[in-house]
């Protein structure tokens, strides 16, 4: 293979052009179409002569007389390996910012709970962000040892996961960079909905011999995008603002209460039920659960207001206010709108 270092920039963006159009259309391009596509303002006439030379260096072919270009294996091989270290670095910078980032949202959210609890005199509860309707944004398949292979999968919110996927057959490098293109340019910025049956079962047929593969991905795609529960933190305050409520004060119903809070087993539930989307919808906005309309047992003395504070790129938590059925409504709602937008500010500009 020839030197990579003899393509200059100019080369490099009109052989990745001619490769991206290539993949969408499976047409051979031409010269005026990546005058369109590029953003380096050549005429055709320029970008022939560079295509000529791109032809030369064998990273493209000219199928037959009087078409376009299409990419040769040696073009796309520069183009993947190009993609891959690019993904990688990419997949490095996400995982050291998502620590930096939850390190920083951890406190904060410690912050905000406990002066939420001052404010209003209540019990306050907060989640940290879960996942919500995901894309994916890319994923990238490398071997681990001949009959095993890392798939890291990369969706929306900058959410990091590996898995690894079992080999029948051993598989070779070429047919690993074959697959992440297939699969990169038929599923990137998908949701789990949209990669239905059809598409499926066509990108399966397009492996050949490797569909099991594509099943196992698209498994990883599934599982990277589920909210994972388990995972799920909260951070609570105020719990001994309970007893300041004579009704709320009896032996029994304080230590149930209190429990709930120190195990927050029961709050989890709480927060998961009243995720649940209405009629297809999910909710937004300010919910208050009076009583009996609280779905947990431990809080049918109580009512509770709750707010989803949104952090973009489909990451939503939870703020909980828990007090008794007397409770300032006003000055709750109000709270709960100032800090939940606070909330909304303060991540989405990190």
């Amino acid at each position: 293979m020839e030197v990579i270092s003899e393509l200059d920039e100019r080369k490099r963006k009109i052989l990745k052009a001619i490769i991206q159009t290539y993949l969408e259309t499976g047409e051979p391009v031409g010269s005026r179409t990546i005058s369109k596509y590029t953003d380096l303002n050549l005429s055709s006439a320029t970008i022939r002569n560079e295509m000529s030379d791109l032809e030369e260096l064998g990273y493209i072919v000219q199928p037959y007389t009087s078409a376009g270009r299409i990419p040769s294996d040696m073009g796309y091989r520069l183009y993947v390996d190009e993609l891959m270290k690019e993904k990688e670095k990419e997949t490095a910078e996400i995982k050291e910012l998502m620590i930096e980032k939850t390190d920083k949202m951890e406190k904060v959210l410690k912050q905000v709970v406990k002066v939420l609890a001052s404010n209003t005199n209540y019990a306050t509860m907060i989640t940290g962000p879960t996942y919500h309707r995901n894309k994916l944004k890319f994923l990238q398949l490398s071997r681990v040892s001949e009959n095993q292979l890392l798939a890291v999968v990369v969706v929306e919110g900058n959410l990091v996961k590996n898995h690894i996927i079992d080999l029948k057959e051993p598989m070779d490098d070429e047919t690993v960079l074959k697959l992440n293109l297939l699969l990169n340019t038929q599923l990137n910025g998908l949701s789990i909905e949209e990669i239905n049956l059809a598409m499926i079962s066509r990108l399966k047929e397009q492996a050949g011999i490797h569909s099991a593969v594509i099943g196992s991905v698209i498994d990883a795609v599934a599982q990277a995008i589920a909210p994972d529960e388990e995972e799920m933190e909260i951070y609570t305050s105020g719990a001994t603002n309970i007893f300041k409520y004579p009704e709320l004060a009896d032996t029994s119903k304080a230590s149930e209460l209190i429990s709930a809070f120190e195990e927050k087993q029961a709050l989890v539930e709480f927060v998961k039920d009243t995720a649940e989307p209405e009629d297809g919808k999910e909710k937004t906005g300010i919910q208050v659960y009076i009583g009996n309309e609280s779905p947990v047992k431990t809080m049918k003395d109580c009512s509770v207001v709750t707010a989803t504070y949104d952090l973009g790129e489909g990451m939503q938590g939870t703020i909980g206010i828990i007090g008794p059925k007397r409770m300032d409504y006003e000055n709750v709602v109000d709270n709960l709108k100032t800090l939940k937008n606070q909330l909304d500010n303060i991540f989405k500009k990190t």
